[in-house]
């Protein structure tokens, strides 16, 4: 089969950011068109240095570094939900909303594995990944809605119900456009909260669930929350919570620094995937390609990020912990933690012993909470063993791959 690499988008002139995903006609079927609207000012004269088309470019350049062949389609997700009189979300645009989605070449009869990426992420951060990955999978990577290159809808959602509405019923209106069912789920960090709450509200369209230094297990009633308490007492606690609860996100402090924030997120990918990165380093066109990226995807206009507050309390503490829904799991499921993942995996031990499906813990050495860049190598071992009876039937009980560990 021919995959083509190809790309259209949107773009809306706002005075401090450009609107990603606003559109007008779209096909799920081959990769959407989209009408474009260039700035007309220079990005050298912005506050903030980025637009849609900035965006388009630096997923585009970060992918070159993939050598599998792929399409990204922008698939529509209509309006509102079928058969709802209100649009998504109580927003005032009628406009259809579109989830950024790129598919990548694979063998015929191939298990599909479809990727969702964390907070303040987008499927780009997967790119050490793909090729290896799609030798076993047919590779489907999102941009959840209101991240990367799907669409940047007013975020309107006033509660930790509706707030997980947004992005299950979101999900479930791209499977159904997607024809999906039947699938393997991957999901880092808040993406694995996400795909662990999809799952138990459609358990019957996930084959497994495969969560990546997942989000969401704990809550603040936790004793080892006690820190936390401590914490608020000072007057330092009492201004980063006052700042949580105001809904004050890391993008704010990327945008409110104008052109000097891409230096910002250049220092930053260069300390945590380079000096103080926990495994393999990132090489130096890797991790240009990757500051790069990260800073358009964080500058673009405010939309899924603003969920943080409505989903966890100061501390990443969940409102609605996962662990509380462990005896309704209903699909298998595989933990992959690093071995210096600042999540803790006991809280998946805990799960596990409430749940009455197969689960497994597995631990990559050399490897933090984004054990996919830090160790791409160890990361594919551990997901190839947690698929093998799909991948690899007559080896079921393959034995774990030297250097992975069982919690």
């Amino acid at each position: 089969m021919n995959l083509f690499r190809s790309r259209v988008s949107s773009s809306i002139v706002s005075t401090m950011a450009e609107e990603l995903g606003s559109s007008a006609n779209a096909s799920t079927a081959t990769s959407s068109s989209r009408a474009k609207t260039r700035s007309f000012w220079p990005s050298i004269l912005r506050w903030i240095p980025t637009s849609t088309d900035h965006v388009i470019a630096a997923e585009k350049r970060l992918l070159s570094v993939v050598k599998t062949p792929y399409v990204v389609e922008q698939v529509n997700i209509g309006s509102g939900p079928p058969g709802s009189k209100t649009r998504w979300f109580r927003s005032k645009s009628d406009e259809p909303r579109f989830i950024n989605t790129v598919t990548f070449q694979s063998k015929e009869d191939s298990p599909t594995l479809v990727m969702v990426h964390g907070y303040g992420a987008s499927q780009g951060f997967f790119f050490r990944n793909f090729d290896a990955l799609a030798s076993r999978f047919k590779i489907i990577a999102i941009d959840q809605l209101g991240w990367g290159g799907s669409s940047r809808p007013d975020f309107t959602c006033k509660s930790t119900e509706e707030t997980e509405a947004w992005f299950i019923d979101s999900f479930e209106e791209w499977r159904k456009a997607k024809n999906l069912s039947n699938f393997i789920l991957l999901g880092h960090s808040f993406g694995g909260y996400v795909a662990a709450k999809y799952a138990l509200k459609h358990p019957e369209h996930v084959q497994q669930l495969i969560l990546v230094g997942s989000a969401g297990f704990s809550s603040e009633s936790d004793s080892k929350s006690e820190w936390l308490t401590r914490f608020r007492a000072t007057w330092k606690g009492a201004v980063l919570n006052h700042l949580w609860e105001s809904n004050f996100t890391p993008q704010k402090v990327i945008r409110g620094l104008g052109p000097l924030g891409p230096d910002m997120v250049r220092r930053y990918t260069t300390a945590r995937f380079g000096s103080y990165s926990t495994g393999e380093v990132l090489a130096g066109e890797e991790c240009k390609l990757l500051t790069d990226y990260v800073y358009h995807t964080l500058a673009a206009k405010a939309s899924g990020e603003l969920c943080l507050k409505y989903i966890f309390s100061f501390g990443a503490f969940a409102r609605k912990p996962l662990l509380q829904s462990a005896p309704e799991w209903k699909v298998p499921t595989t933990f992959i933690y690093g071995f210096q993942d600042w999540m803790n995996y006991e809280g998946a031990q805990q799960a596990r012993q409430l749940m009455k499906v197969p689960c497994e813990i597995i631990r990559v050495p050399k490897a933090g909470h984004f054990v996919f860049i830090d160790n791409p190598t160890g990361f594919h071992s551990a997901v190839f063993y947690a698929c093998r009876m799909y991948i690899s039937p007559n080896l079921e009980t393959e034995h774990l791959p030297e250097g992975l560990t069982l919690a």
